[in-house]
């Protein structure tokens, strides 16, 4: 995709370290994406009523909440089972690829992470419901 395409792509950014929140948003927005952050679970689904992302990108420990259950949550609730998720983590969990899959996770991505390496995952995550539209 290109920047021009970005701008009414939005990308909803979890995380409750405020660095990596920032790093991830400002990465985006560089690339022209509309990105609202949410530094927890709370947070989240009051702001989530008034959003329509294309793309979800969460940490897997947020808080005193895993980021696993609250997207499986936020896809239920709002409707959103077409959106893909990015999961982030820093944290060494046994089978986590694995869970985070079965959450309703299109990728992985390990903290401290490479821009590019988000930036191509969020390129082919993007691409994810067109391809299932594809085939369907």
């Amino acid at each position: 995709m290109n920047q021009q395409n970005n701008v009414s792509t939005q990308i909803v950014i979890i995380d409750d370290e405020t660095s990596v929140r920032a790093d991830v948003a400002e990465i985006l927005t560089d690339e022209g994406y509309l990105c609202h952050e949410f530094d927890g679970a709370a947070a989240v689904r009051q702001g989530m009523a008034d959003l329509s992302p294309d793309l979800i990108i969460s940490d897997i420990n947020l808080d005193g909440d895993s980021g696993l259950e609250l997207c499986r949550e936020l896809k239920k609730t709002y409707d959103l089972g077409h959106v893909p998720v990015i999961f982030l983590s820093g944290a060494e969990i046994p089978n986590i690829i694995r869970r985070a899959h079965a959450a309703g996770g299109s990728y992985y991505l390990r903290k401290p992470f490479d821009p590019s390496v988000l930036n191509e995952l969020v390129d082919k995550a993007l691409w994810l419901p067109y391809l299932a539209d594809a085939h369907v």
